[in-house]
């Protein structure tokens, strides 16, 4: 081999070799930046957390269930009570119904219900099998001395609900869904990327994403301090365990409950949005499940799947005269 040609390799593998450092340099700097954004992302979320907690205010009241605290807000004094249920996942409840509370509660003894890993409540370690969710439910019932009421719910209540009305049935006078969910319902027993969930909350990275998304509660009708006060709660709890450990548990409940049916002298009142776009079923879903009542009834509303931010005074209006009619 020539000095020549000797030369040429000996450059061309030096530019190799310097071509491989420049990358490798470009990389540890990307996956440096990358480590010191999640580091600065996890600390921000840890400090602001131990900040925000100071200022969420109480409300309600602690029902003990099961050797822990369950939050209950109670507004109103009518002859008549509803007992409120909340859609899964639904940061503060009580103050997510707040629109539709103030609606009702002129007329009706409202009780709003935070399940464990909601709202103000405890977390817990129970499974979140619908057994386990309806018993607790009802064990704060039972603790406030309430033996006659109406049970009301958004979304996954329709699940829980048409459990706990053919548990309970000598307690339960009607109920009533907020688009809620039907136990037969498509598609619900998909596997949920739960792990990433339960890093996008703990990293802090689900914190960053809800600040540039803006605030979702922005154009709705809640006073500028309730607002506040659930942004700050959803901070606190969003994919907590309980929640993570309840969304594992969907499938299945949906699976156990498929046959189950309202009982047929039961009153049954359904609020179902009309324009869902992702179900074209969710409408006769719903009045197949209103033919099982001898006096079911189902109102289509246009508007988001949280009817009772935007339709609060129809639902209270819609549900008043439905009482009237079925007494």
């Amino acid at each position: 081999m020539n000095v020549a040609k000797t030369v040429e390799i000996e450059k061309t593998g030096t530019k190799n070799r310097k071509k491989r450092h420049l990358w490798l340099k470009i990389i540890g700097g990307i996956l440096g930046a990358l480590v010191l954004f999640m580091g600065i992302t996890f600390v921000v979320n840890v400090i602001s957390n131990g900040v925000e907690k100071k200022k969420i205010e109480s409300y309600g009241q602690y029902v003990n269930v099961d050797g822990k605290k369950m939050n209950v807000l109670i507004q109103g004094s009518g002859e008549q009570t509803i007992v409120l249920l909340p859609g899964q996942g639904t940061p503060s409840p009580a103050l997510d119904f707040k629109l539709l509370i103030d609606e009702l509660s002129p007329d009706y003894k409202v009780v709003a219900i935070e399940p464990f890993g909601y709202g103000l409540s405890d977390e817990t370690r129970k499974e979140r099998t619908t057994e386990n969710i309806v018993s607790e439910v009802h064990e704060a019932v039972q603790q406030l001395g309430i033996d006659r009421y109406v049970l009301m719910g958004h979304s996954i209540t329709g699940l829980y609900g048409v459990s706990y009305v053919n548990t309970y049935p000598d307690e339960v006078i009607a109920f009533v869904g907020i688009d809620s969910s039907v136990p037969n319902q498509p598609g619900m027993d998909v596997k949920l990327p739960l792990k990433s969930m339960q890093f996008l909350q703990e990293s802090g990275l689900m914190r960053l994403i809800k600040k540039v998304s803006g605030d979702p509660y922005e154009s709705l009708a809640f006073d500028e301090h309730t607002k506040e006060q659930m942004n700050l709660i959803s901070n606190q709890v969003t994919s907590n365990r309980t929640m993570i450990d309840e969304l594992k548990h969907l499938g299945s409940n949906f699976k156990n409950a498929e046959k189950l049916t309202y009982p047929h002298d039961l009153p049954v009142l359904l609020f179902v949005q009309s324009n869902n776009e992702d179900n074209k079923m969710w409408i006769p879903l719903h009045e197949e499940q209103v033919k099982q009542s001898a006096q079911g009834k189902m109102i289509p509303m246009e508007g988001s799947h949280y009817l009772h931010h935007t339709k609060f005074k129809e639902i209270a209006g819609e549900f008043k005269a439905y009482m009237k009619q079925i007494q």
